[in-house]
């Protein structure tokens, strides 16, 4: 075999000349056979060889020109077109193009191309991150291959396929080509990124729904739920998965694990398992033992970076976190860490959605209960323990089989990238099966016992008295784990999937499924413990009277809050008909977010007669000012009453959680939006306060509508002024999109709002489009608002 740089002229029997490129090709065939045809001549410089008649006939070295890696095309195939069309991401499980340009025809038997892939510091075939394979005709099962190619002149077209388990992440691909036994040149192709596919039905991803798929991978905005069970809001929330840049922060996280750092080869040879990569993830999204993305913050100042509660998306923290040297950002608190999670594995390929728990438990020692103590004033007492009731709490469900399972236990797996406790070492929760916490099979992994506990752990109320909790006033066993709740799908509509998580309260099955996952915990040998001794009662004891609040009108903020007790006397063993004296000492508290309360900020005691089946109403004033500039950030009240029965020596607990909603904010738009065109944008804000709202700053954001985030510093707001705000947005993509404005004061810091808008393609039009709006506004603060009195009437045009 001559070598490929051997040049000679020599005479041949047949070649033949491209009519149209000029390009000499020396074939086996006669000319009358031949595909170009063309005009037969006696000699060629040759660089190779090829059997013709029993003789040795020299042939052309099959030279790289060039190659498409056709990424428009493949991105719209792999739905991921969204995340642009200038580079190539594809999903495993699912065959992409490629189109080859050589200085001849490709002939198949004589020419030989040898594919090669590779990801991660050291790829090895061993480990799966280096794959070898060679052109075939057709394509031989689940394996790396290259086949069903076509030729076309001097370009050939060629189907790569990538295994459904194969490893996710940056590839970079090269041809080798080679003639017989010859030596072989190597080319670089490029590089792709690669994808789990929950298109595909042999992906551990796989979703059986193109309409859950819309929601749960190409949804790249949605809600996420707070506040209190009922008073839950919705908190509209951008996720951005397919911000071009995101893709490479996704991946870069992965390599700033603590197991990637461990063993970087291991790490990326386990990448193709939903498993493990949820679980870096979660680990990842929280900075607690790692330099992960987001720092948590459960205390009240926060002058070091930013309040989770003034976060409008993921992308923003995403960016930061690496623009500034993939240090954590400041700062997040559940609901922040879920919904930047959610980007992540949306972005990666996970079906993934977010979950609400309202009133969460955090069961550290794993017996299944919570204890909460009040003293003889109705004050909430802060206890030692690590043991809390959350007010909600957030997590994330992610789509997959569980192959390290049982049968029965894939579909929606917890993950929770908040920093509770550490898991294998590490701060990071899940994935647990939602079925194994319905059915109480907490001995599955992962973390399945703690997941269980936050939506099922029973409440045990103590009246603590003399330094030590004396009395028990109620033990709830449905309290906890209320309207766990997530987006519907296709729809701005709550989901409420409590029923996925346990089963209805108070039924055999759910007491049953109970006790089950309490011995489990507990251990055989513990059986007769205190806290399943208590598993038999079912709320609080046999009382004289029946009490209850109620709001007697709608809570506002900035005004004096209205309650209304109401008393009922009802039969009991000790004075079955008699009448009784009763003693209320009421306390508010502002509620704070993991459970815990500040000092009393209003305290009231009421003396009541009560007859045999009299019931009684009385009001109760909570003025403004005794709550004003006592709240924290989720403006959370908690109302609670001690009544004492005189001559009795027992008690009774009532309890009343008020949540206060800030002003609202209106945003209307022009009617049609399409892209690259100004869409006009009205926003009104109303401050329905008693007081001003200082140092105003409005934050826009929305994939697809703005590249990155808008903000203007809008001043002071008076009290009962309205203000009006215009400006225009430059749409960046079709299809349904969602814009998201938050406004944030010294006062409160998430009166937000939002507003869906479609997208249409642009008109043809001979103008050329205006260019986008900077990301920041000028940053030059507006004079404060005059007085209602003296407002004018036209609206702020911000430009």
């Amino acid at each position: 075999m001559l070598g490929e740089d051997f040049v000679e002229k020599v005479d041949v029997e047949f070649y033949w000349k491209n009519r149209d490129s000029g390009d000499v090709e020396i074939g086996v065939l006669p000319q009358s056979l031949h595909p170009e045809g063309g005009t037969a001549t006696g000699c060629y410089t040759w660089g190779g060889e090829a059997s013709f008649g029993g003789s040795v006939v020299p042939v052309a070295a099959l030279k790289f020109r060039s190659v498409d890696l056709q990424s428009p095309r493949n991105n719209q195939e792999h739905h991921t077109q969204e995340m642009g069309l200038k580079r190539l991401v594809v999903r495993r499980g699912q065959s992409f193009l490629l189109q080859l340009h050589f200085s001849r025809p490709f002939h198949f038997g004589t020419d030989y191309l040898t594919f090669v892939a590779e990801t991660g510091p050291a790829p090895t075939e061993l480990l799966g991150t280096r794959a070898t394979f060679s052109l075939t005709q057709a394509r031989q099962g689940n394996v790396w291959s290259a086949s069903d190619f076509i030729i076309d002149t001097n370009s050939l077209f060629v189907s790569l396929f990538t295994p459904s388990n194969a490893v996710i992440g940056p590839y970079t691909l090269k041809i080798e080509i080679s003639q017989g036994q010859g030596h072989s040149v190597t080319h670089p192709l490029g590089t792709f990124i690669l994808l789990f596919n929950p298109w595909n039905a042999e992906d551990d991803v796989y979703l059986p729904s193109e309409i859950l798929l819309q929601e749960y991978i190409m949804m790249d905005y949605g809600f996420v739920y707070k506040g209190h069970e009922r008073f839950i809001t919705s908190w509209p929330w951008n996720y951005g998965q397919f911000e071009e840049d995101i893709i490479d922060i996704c991946f870069e996280i992965l390599n700033k694990s603590l197991y990637f750092l461990e063993n970087p080869s291991i790490d990326y040879s386990q990448r193709n398992d939903p498993v493990y990569v949820c679980r870096v993830v979660s680990a990842m999204i929280n900075s607690n033992d790692d330099n992960g993305v987001l720092q948590g913050n459960w205390g009240e100042d926060y002058s070091r970076g930013v309040s989770p509660l003034e976060w409008n998306g993921s992308v923003a923290i995403l960016r930061q976190w690496l623009a500034r040297g993939r240090q954590p950002v400041k700062y997040g608190q559940c609901w922040v860490f879920a919904a930047v999670m959610c980007t992540v594995m949306r972005c990666l390929g996970v079906p993934t959605r977010v979950v609400s728990n309202f009133r969460s438990a955090h069961n550290m020692d794993r017996n299944l209960t919570v204890d909460t103590y009040y003293d003889q004033n109705a004050e909430m007492l802060p206890t030692q323990k690590r043991d809390k009731i959350w007010n909600f709490h957030v997590w994330n469900e992610c789509w997959m089989i569980r192959k390290d399972l049982p049968p029965g236990y894939n579909g929606w797996q917890v993950l929770d990238p908040t920093p509770q406790q550490t898991s294998s070492g590490i701060f990071c929760c899940g994935p647990a099966s939602v079925k194994a916490i319905r059915e109480g099979e907490v001995h599955l992994p992962y973390d399945t016992p703690f997941v269980y506990a936050e939506v099922n752990a029973d409440e045990v109320i103590w009246l603590f008295r003399d330094g030590q909790a004396q009395e028990i006033l109620d033990h709830n066993t449905h309290s906890i784990g209320k309207e766990i709740s997530t987006k519907m799908v296709g729809s701005a509509k709550r989901q409420n999937i409590t029923s996925s998580y346990k089963y209805p309260e108070g039924s055999p099955e759910e007491r049953s499924v109970f006790m089950k996952a309490s011995q489990k915990m507990l251990g055989p040998g513990r059986a007769s413990s205190p806290f399943l001794d208590l598993l038999g009662s079912r709320g609080s004891q046999d009382q004289p009277a029946q009490l209850q609040l109620h709001l007697a009108r709608t809570p506002e903020w900035g005004q004096d809050l209205l309650l209304k007790l109401h008393a009922l006397r009802v039969p009991d063993r000790v004075h079955p008909r008699g009448p009784i004296r009763l003693v209320v000492h009421f306390c508010a508290q502002a509620l704070l977010h993991q459970g815990g309360t500040r000092e009393p900020l209003w305290r009231q005691t009421v003396h009541l007669n009560l007859d045999f089946g009299e019931e009684i109403q009385w009001l109760l004033l909570l003025p403004y000012d005794n709550y004003r500039n006592k709240l924290t950030d989720e403006k959370l009240i908690r109302v609670s009453g001690i009544a004492k029965v005189e001559d009795m020596g027992r008690s009774m607990l009532v309890l009343k959680d008020i949540s206060l909603e800030p002003p609202n904010l209106s945003i209307e738009v022009s009617k049609r939006a399409e892209v690259g065109k100004a869409l006009r944008v009205h926003i009104t804000l109303t401050n329905t306060l008693m007081t001003a709202l200082s140092n105003c700053m409005m934050v826009l954001e929305g994939s697809g509508l703005i590249d990155g985030q808008i903000s203007k510093n809008i001043g002071t707001l008076v009290a009962g002024h309205t203000i009006h705000i215009q400006l225009d947005l430059y749409p960046i993509k079709t299809g349904p999109r969602q814009l998201q404005v938050l406004i944030s004061s010294n006062e409160i810091k998430e009166i937000k709002g939002y507003k869906d808008i479609f997208v249409a393609a642009a008109r043809v039009s001979s103008a050329p489009p205006r260019p986008a709006p900077p990301r920041t506004l000028p940053t030059t603060p507006l004079p404060t608002l005059p007085e209602p009195s003296t407002l004018p009437t036209a609206p702020l045009f911000i430009p």
